[in-house]
């Protein structure tokens, strides 16, 4: 370990115990970074947070789950965030820097989201399958005797005569969004395994197979569209043909610009998202600092508020906003190991 790095953490150590100690002041404010798709429901957390006691509301910044992670990771002191959302579980290699940086995650899963191809309510429907969406947005597919090809196909019905003839244009998220992970670990891969060569491939090197099912598009088919979710429903309403992907909770904030397209003959709806029976769905998490609990105030507090049932059960307010509730035996155990505050295990 380089020595710049070594004074880094002692000094960010013993900030921290002159803060707990007294000798010191904290910061009086929770700072949350991470995940564009949790970053509405913790802000609303926030805002509840801030009226109802005597803390300040808590600063929440988008900056994407992998993005908030590096943050989240790099350390402990005042300088670091205190919180990281995530629209994925964090990976083995974020947890092992949390860890080689002094960093004790605590895991809080908080619900579900669906993930959804949604376009202009002006534009075409799309009902789609995964196979389908794998073959639209995929940088390679197998031809007719099984070769990896660039993608050739240039609009949807290239890929199904069924779906429109209108070009494949697809704005999306970069690969630092957790939604990113998800969309392609959830839909591609899961329309990969649809696929007959792609399944044998599978089956003989995974990793082979990861890296073909996982690699988007790059010859404009698919656009990198940041993290700021609402710039993509300012450029589906000006395009109409075109379609975004993002989370289930962002479509219905929205329902009046944008329509979900049907994925496996079901719908991107609540009822179906809940119910397990619309495929692109994934979990949502937050991960406190163990290390900055009971120096930056309120911390504590803002996880009680966070998974009381009158927050994330279903007739919660974060319900209203789009979170899809945990089972109740879940969100029992989840509020349980949270709110005391158990360093999770990888």
């Amino acid at each position: 370990m380089k020595i710049t790095k070594i004074m880094g953490l002692v000094a960010g150590a013993a900030l921290l115990t002159t803060t707990a100690m007294g000798t010191a002041h904290a910061r009086d404010q929770i700072q949350i970074v991470g995940s564009s798709t949790v970053f509405p429901f913790s802000t609303a957390v926030a805002e509840q947070f801030g009226q109802k006691t005597s803390f300040k509301t808590p600063v929440v910044e988008s900056t994407g789950s992998g993005g908030g992670m590096k943050l989240f990771c790099a350390g402990v002191g005042e300088g670091s965030p205190d919180i990281t959302n995530s629209s994925r579980r964090i990976k083995e290699n974020e947890f092992k820097l949390c860890l080689e940086n002094g960093v004790t995650p605590v895991e809080v899963k908080i619900g579900f989201d669906g993930i959804v191809l949604a376009n202009s309510k002006a534009g075409p429907e799309l009902s789609l399958t995964r196979e389908q969406i794998f073959l639209a947005l995929a940088k390679e597919i197998p031809d007719a005797s099984g070769k990896l090809i660039a993608n050739p196909h240039k609009t949807w019905a290239d890929v199904d005569p069924s779906l429109p003839n209108i070009k494949i244009e697809v704005l999306g998220p970069p690969p630092t969004s957790g939604t990113r992970d998800a969309f392609a670990e959830i839909a591609l891969e899961g329309g990969a395994k649809e696929i007959e060569v792609l399944a044998a491939m599978r089956k003989a090197d995974k990793n082979a197979f990861k890296k073909v099912a996982h690699s988007i598009r790059e010859d404009g088919a698919y656009i990198e569209a940041g993290e700021n979710d609402n710039l993509i429903i300012q450029k589906l309403e000006a395009n109409s043909n075109a379609f975004g992907v993002f989370g289930f909770s962002f479509l219905d904030q929205n329902a009046d610009k944008v329509k979900g397209a049907t994925v496996n003959g079901v719908e991107p709806e609540f009822e179906n998202i809940a119910a397990g029976d619309y495929k692109i769905s994934r979990s949502l998490f937050f991960y406190v600092k163990k290390e900055h609990v009971g120096v930056i105030p309120g911390l504590e507090e803002f996880v009680a508020e966070f998974t009381d049932e009158e927050t994330w059960g279903e007739d919660g307010y974060l319900a209203d906003k789009g979170l899809i509730p945990l089972p109740d035996s879940e969100r029992e155990s989840v509020a349980a190991s949270a709110t005391s505050m158990v360093p999770m295990s990888f």
